[in-house]
């Protein structure tokens, strides 16, 4: 596998390693830290309207972060998405994970099959002995046939 040049990969040894995830600006321990740093100032201000007589702030205060907390959770769930397709020796390993689920799928490496679902800027479908994944969801559109092309490439030489 020397000489191969890869925009997607990673290789090591006689291993390749694509790992394709979700951008994330911000991790789940900050967003963990700024939903803590809201809380404070908003239950701040409310406990100070509270104190001069506006006793319904403290409410929707509570409903606010609660609100919050929800969007928050549903965010911090999906922020480890991925996908990861390992070729190594005559195996090839398709790991996807999505909120804390792993699935994931081996293929001999002779027998895989790499074309676009549907169209040119459709999901990559990896297939062999009646299975079937499909990858590149954390891929621009515009960038899946370079990916597939890319995994072709990989799974020919050796």
């Amino acid at each position: 596998m020397t000489g191969l040049v890869f925009r997607f990969a990673t290789v090591s040894g006689q291993r390749i390693d694509w790992r394709l995830a979700r951008n994330c600006s911000v991790t789940p321990a900050q967003l963990g830290w700024m939903y803590l740093s809201l809380c404070l100032v908003s239950l701040g201000i409310a406990a100070c309207f509270w104190m001069l007589g506006a006793y319904l702030v403290m409410p929707f205060a509570w409903l606010e972060i609660l609100a919050v907390g929800i969007a928050f959770a549903m965010y911090g769930r999906h922020a480890a998405d991925g996908e990861r397709i390992s070729l190594q020796g005559s195996r090839l390993v398709v790991e996807r994970e999505t909120a804390g689920r792993l699935e994931r799928a081996e293929f001999d490496r002779s027998r895989v099959r790499v074309e676009p679902k549907t169209g040119d800027h459709s999901l990559i479908m990896l297939s062999a002995q009646g299975r079937s994944v499909e990858v590149g969801r954390f891929v621009r559109p515009e960038l899946r046939p370079a990916l597939a092309s890319e995994i072709r490439m990989a799974l020919r030489a050796a």
